[in-house]
């Protein structure tokens, strides 16, 4: 048996032990006491998907867009769940939990399927399992930041363009190693190459930047995160072009921002030696929430 633990890689959220409940396939246990087996998927293989929600007064936000991208994906991943484990249940079991940890006023959710152990790789897809933990956030985590954030570029890991690039997989070593440069260099996050040195995502989010008025963000294509925030930010502003996004283009942008599902729209300040200014970034924050 393993003990299962979390950490942040990038602060502003609470530490896992401060915890009081998980869930485990549906059964809620104390957090000091939470076991899985040694040889589950996500463990041996990085093999599973996960979700980071935002609860606000006891409600998830987003879930719909949450539970299509999960659902699709646990799909595309071969991963089996019970017939009964439908979208709606599975929020109850959310709510369930983050209750049982009075949290419903405000609260980040980590919501992680796994493949089943029992063999190599492609044998262990028959059992999936779930956890959910959740955390308890502040306001400021979630609204406007008048301190811009400050970005580096992460030197040694490019993510590679496939079929998988697009999931929110538990296999996330390039994002802990770039997370790593990161607090060396005392950023707020690391900006993510793919393998054609394309600017893709940071170590935690989606990117956009803004040029002569226009807004810009990275295709799917180019290997990020099908994040959840950045389909929501889109559908919203409904002007967003889709565009790869090179280190030049980087330079020259006039504003620069970041989203996440939790965190939502965050400016930055700073990338290396450009700056950023942060006209028009409010404006977009206040139309999409």
């Amino acid at each position: 048996m393993l003990f299962l633990f979390s950490f942040s890689l990038i602060s502003g959220y609470t530490n896992t032990l401060a915890l009081q409940y998980i869930n485990i396939n549906g059964k809620l246990t104390a957090a000091d006491n939470n076991l899985i087996p040694v040889d589950n998927g996500a463990f041996r293989y990085g093999y599973g998907l996960f979700e980071t929600i935002l609860v606000q007064n006891g409600s998830l936000q987003l879930a719909d867009l949450h539970m299509e991208r999960l659902f699709s994906g646990l799909q595309q991943l071969l991963l089996n769940t019970p017939a009964l484990l439908t979208p709606a249940r599975l929020t109850e079991q959310v709510l369930k939990t983050v209750g049982k940890n009075n949290l419903e006023e405000a609260c980040r959710v980590r919501l992680q399927f796994y493949a089943g152990g029992g063999g190599y790789y492609g044998n262990n897809v028959a059992q999936t399992g779930y956890i959910i933990e959740c955390f308890p956030l502040t306001e400021t985590l979630t609204g406007h930041n008048e301190n811009g954030l400050v970005l580096g570029v992460a030197t040694g890991v490019k993510k590679s363009v496939d079929s998988l690039s697009n999931l929110k997989s538990c296999n996330a070593l390039i994002y802990a190693m770039a997370a790593r440069q990161a607090k060396a260099n005392h950023w707020n996050d690391a900006l993510i190459t793919n393998t054609n040195d394309h600017i893709i995502e940071t170590t935690i989010a989606n990117v956009f930047w803004v040029k002569d008025g226009n807004i810009f963000t990275p295709p799917l294509a180019d290997g990020c995160i099908a994040g959840i925030m950045r389909r929501h930010i889109m559908q919203v502003l409904g002007n967003v072009t889709e565009q790869t996004l090179t280190h030049d283009i980087l330079d020259e942008a006039d504003e620069v921002f970041t989203t996440n599902a939790v965190k939502r729209i965050k400016w930055v300040k700073r990338i290396g030696n450009t700056t950023y200014a942060n006209d028009t970034i409010r404006n977009i924050y206040n139309k999409c929430f």
